[in-house]
């Protein structure tokens, strides 16, 4: 169906096996799968038609048996408020930020730079986005599938570069909202502001300038990252531990090193070439699944593997 909207816009279909599968053709036939929708998802055309989004549609429903039906629908504001929604089950996360920002207040124009998350927000005081919904994914669906993680859905702004902030300012729901975001983040400790800083937000929060309150926080460091739950690396030893504050076009890595000191890296987007995510099932203890991320990196010249390892 693909094929006769987009024509050659999408790519070719991996070759069957009629015969018997070998477990290493098995395995790479399902690279081969995984590369095939990683390649059409590349196309908004694509992910944005009635063919795409129809087929994972019925693919959510089916898998998790949950049909068409009417249901409330909460979603988080970065302050712990939440809104309401009376929506259909099979409603995307486009259409459910749709609705969310208009009840927000929240212009069409500027939805484009914010998304919906899934995210647990720890009794301990810790922040951590699951991941990001796509477009087509039914996020009531995706809730009753993911209980046992504890998850909240939340709206989040979506880019990495601060200077867009001033695009959002003028309006006040998207002001709100940035300004929500920020209150939570150096909360969570995700931005680094100095003692000096810090007390120079509490004045603003204190007195609701928001406005300023963005400006003083947007010199801060990583503002506008988004950090990553705690995860061990190979660099530059086996077994360090390590936080991960992704944005600005890097990696950053706050590593602990052996010697129990220290050490920030930061890892260029455009010196890295290739990225691998590779599920590698059980950890040891038998009660976590681990993911290990891995990405091909331009070090003086010398290009290297870093691999990241993260239990979910």
């Amino acid at each position: 169906q693909l094929r006769q909207l987009f024509g050659s816009a999408v790519p070719a279909f991996p070759p069957k096996f009629y015969l018997a599968m070998t477990k290493s053709m098995a395995d790479e036939r399902r690279l081969q799968l995984e590369q095939y929708l990683q390649n059409v998802t590349l196309d908004s055309n694509i992910t944005s038609s009635d063919v795409f989004i129809g087929f994972f549609r019925k693919l959510q429903q089916d898998t998790f048996k949950i049909p068409t039906q009417r249901a409330f629908l909460d979603v988080y504001l970065a302050d712990g408020s939440n809104i309401r929604l009376d929506i259909l089950t099979s409603d995307t996360a486009e259409r459910i930020l749709e609705v969310a920002s208009s009840k927000v207040g929240l212009p069409r124009e500027l939805i484009k730079y914010f998304s919906l998350f899934f995210f647990q927000d720890d009794g301990d005081g810790a922040l951590s986005v699951v991941k990001k919904v796509a477009d087509f994914e039914l996020p009531y669906v995706s809730l009753q599938s993911m209980k046992e993680l504890h998850c909240k859905l939340g709206i989040r702004k979506w880019y990495m570069d601060p200077s867009l902030d001033l695009l959002l300012m003028d309006c006040r729901a998207s002001l709100n909202l940035l300004y929500m975001q920020a209150v939570q983040e150096v909360k969570k400790n995700w931005i680094k502001p100095t003692e000096g800083q810090m007390q120079e937000l509490e004045l603003l929060q204190k007195n609701v300038n928001k406005a300023k309150f963005l400006e003083l926080v947007q010199k801060m460091q990583f503002y506008g990252y988004v950090r990553l739950d705690p995860c061990i690396c190979d660099y530059p030893d086996e077994g360090c531990s390590a936080d991960i504050y992704l944005g600005n076009n890097e990696i950053n890595c706050c590593i602990k090193l052996p010697t129990k000191q220290t050490k920030e890296v930061s890892f260029k987007i455009n010196r890295l070439r290739s990225w691998q995510v590779t599920f590698l099932g059980a950890s040891k203890d038998g009660e976590d699944d681990t993911l290990e991320l891995r990405f091909e990196y331009n070090d003086s010249g010398t290009w290297q593997w870093i691999i990241l390892y993260t239990k979910q």
